[in-house]
């Protein structure tokens, strides 16, 4: 488990660390669990070599619960924000370990890590994932000086039905 640095909001990092993410690409849907590879078995990077996808939600902004319907129209909104530039995306879902909090995102490549962390704080999240061939990160939005945990990934065939081409 990788050592959780001092970040503006500690309490809510260890969470961060250990959230799951469904992503629903058009030919198959793929669960990408932080850690170190082994024991299950683990799909293949989805992306060529050197492209990075960042996860990024609009929900519950500033780590407090806003209502659903505020929560769908963020969300709308940051889907019309990579929609507009032309940026490949797909749908996502980041959850605990445990299934007991969900949170819509959107799984976006062809972004820098500071554009990822950029659109994070512009919808007023503490972070965003990115998630590469050789490392899944935490990347910190507001302060780029502490900007990462790096951990390990395995990615296994998700429960996330896949979806058309975006």
């Amino acid at each position: 488990m990788p050592a959780v640095v001092d970040f503006p909001k500690a309490a809510q990092w260890p969470h961060y660390l250990t959230a799951v993410v469904d992503i629903a690409f058009a030919t198959r849907s793929v669960r990408v669990v932080p850690g170190c590879p082994g024991g299950a078995p683990s799909l293949p990077y989805p992306l060529s070599a050197g492209r990075t996808i960042h996860i990024v939600t609009a929900f519950n902004p500033g780590g407090r619960a806003a209502t659903t319907e505020a929560n769908l129209r963020a969300q709308h909104t940051l889907l019309r924000a990579v929609g507009l530039p032309g940026l490949r995306w797909w749908p996502a879902v980041g959850f605990d370990p445990d299934g007991t909090h969900a949170e819509i995102s959107v799984a976006v490549a062809g972004l820098s890590d500071a554009q990822a962390r950029s659109l994070g704080r512009r919808f007023g999240q503490d972070a965003v994932f990115a998630w590469s061939p050789s490392s899944w990160r935490l990347l910190a939005c507001e302060d780029a000086a502490r900007d990462m945990v790096v951990t390990g990934w395995h990615a296994v065939a998700s429960g996330l039905a896949p979806c058309p081409a975006v």
